[in-house]
């Protein structure tokens, strides 16, 4: 109970069904429970602002660590796969990015935990890609798995994205870090053919 108290709870509750109404009672309520819970924490995914840890090619929570920053470019690790579940909290969570004081000019998503994007959350960040131009706001990919890649170039998302998509989140930071923006009629994108990570 004290690592996970949600998960306690869920096997106080199947153990209390399985002893009042039986084993196939208890198992289905087992079941459901723990879909429920699994879609509630990936509905809110956690995810950080990362920065580079200096002198290295690392980045850490910029919570957590004493890393470097740029208040022009703000790199967002999600720690989950993206779907239906948890699309509209990554849409409150760059809202609030690009509502601060003094926005970003480039926003890296870093995707490195990310092993599915599904139709749904594709359709959000082509939404997003365009709120984003219409700020003067580019966004960036960085770290996406070759299979998440590969789906990735089958679609507009690609073609039609403000920024570049990059093989490492060091390799954004070097890019970005420090550069005066290009227009956005006409970005330069960099979509590495070695996506095999």
């Amino acid at each position: 109970m004290r690592y996970s108290h949600s998960e306690g709870v869920a096997m106080l509750v199947t153990a209390a069904v399985t002893l009042g109404a039986g084993v196939e009672w208890g198992i289905s309520t087992g079941v459901g429970v723990s879909l429920a819970l699994h879609l509630y924490r990936t509905s809110r995914p956690h995810s950080a602002e990362v920065g580079r840890i200096p002198s290295t090619e690392h980045f850490r929570n910029v919570h957590r660590h004493a890393v470097e920053t740029d208040t022009r470019v703000v790199i967002l690790r999600i720690d989950e796969s993206l779907y239906f579940a948890n699309v509209r909290y990554l849409e409150d969570l760059v809202t609030e990015v690009v509502g601060r004081a003094s926005p970003p000019q480039d926003l890296v998503l870093a995707c490195q935990a990310v092993n599915i994007i599904d139709a749904t959350a594709l359709e959000s960040l082509e939404t997003l890609n365009r709120r984003l131009v219409e700020r003067g706001i580019r966004m960036h990919l960085a770290e996406v798995k070759g299979p998440v890649m590969d789906r990735l170039r089958t679609t507009a998302l690609c073609s039609e994205l403000s920024g570049q998509i990059f093989l490492s989140l060091n390799d954004a930071w070097v890019a970005l870090h420090g550069r005066m923006p290009a227009p956005l009629s006409s970005p330069s994108r960099h979509v590495p053919h070695d996506q095999a990570s």
